[in-house]
């Protein structure tokens, strides 16, 4: 028997398993050592008198609305994400300012070798998000975890620290706890940019409960940094996005000008 079907066979084989290929995956963990950061996790239910929290789950759960709302050019979407994008960084700035105010009164205490309190049971979260706003809010959480820890250890060393700086962490919880309510303004319309230029009655609704849409992000030229790839329009096989008042530059002036210059020859 000859070897030459075989080795065709081996590489009929070999081709598709390369063209069956899967999606990659990964894993991503946080470790959560405070307890107020912990509570920030899931948040809380409403009961007892008391409104519910939402925690970085149920934000993180509501960022699939607003992601997918983007993908089919919803400008409410875009105008959301910028506002979300801008809390987040607005918050770690903070937060990450405040760290350094703390640790700094640490590094006072040059006789001292400190190590930062740590939970002696931390809790371990497994992130499996859908978008990477879900992931820089996690970020945020952990830096707010860091803060407290580092909070917990300049108490315990008894350093005397100004009272500004004890009420800005006092409130540094609200910080987070806005950025994660951010997302429950947004309400899912299923309109897009032509919707919103044509004023169709699903557009004015969404309007009503949101507001105009300002026209920088209406007509696509302030968009946030990170935004889910548009669908396809199958008749024309570009994405769908609607913004028509951005200059794009698909090649018909050079050829309206090769074509003047033909009639003038």
């Amino acid at each position: 028997m000859s070897d030459k079907p075989l080795i065709e066979s081996i590489d009929t084989n070999q081709e598709h398993h390369e063209r069956s290929i899967g999606s990659l995956r990964g894993e991503v963990w946080l470790t959560v050592q405070s307890y107020q950061a912990q509570s920030l996790v899931h948040g809380r239910r409403s009961g007892d008198g008391k409104p519910a929290i939402i925690g970085l789950v149920g934000f993180a759960d509501r960022l699939k609305t607003l992601w997918q709302a983007a993908r089919q050019n919803d400008p409410y979407a875009d105008w959301w994400l910028i506002k979300t994008e801008e809390s987040i960084a607005a918050c770690r700035e903070q937060l990450n300012h405040l760290f350094e105010q703390f640790n700094q009164l640490l590094k006072s205490h040059y006789n001292f070798e400190v190590a930062i309190a740590e939970s002696s049971k931390p809790q371990r979260i497994a992130l499996q998000f859908a978008n990477p706003y879900a992931f820089r809010a996690a970020q945020m959480l952990a830096e707010f975890d860091r803060l407290i820890c580092t909070v917990m250890t300049v108490r315990h060393l008894g350093v005397a620290t100004p009272p500004t700086l004890d009420e800005k962490f006092e409130a540094s919880g609200r910080w987070l706890r806005r950025v994660f309510a951010l997302p429950q303004g947004y309400y899912f319309c299923d309109i897009d940019r032509n919707a919103v230029k044509q004023g169709t009655q699903r557009a004015r609704n969404a309007c009503d409960r949101m507001g105009e849409v300002p026209d920088d992000i209406m007509r696509g030229r302030r968009m946030p940094s990170l935004r889910p790839t548009p669908f396809r329009d199958p008749l024309t096989s570009l994405p769908s996005t609607g913004v028509s008042d951005v200059p794009v530059d698909n090649g018909d002036s050079l050829n309206e000008s090769n074509a003047d210059n033909e009639r003038r020859d």
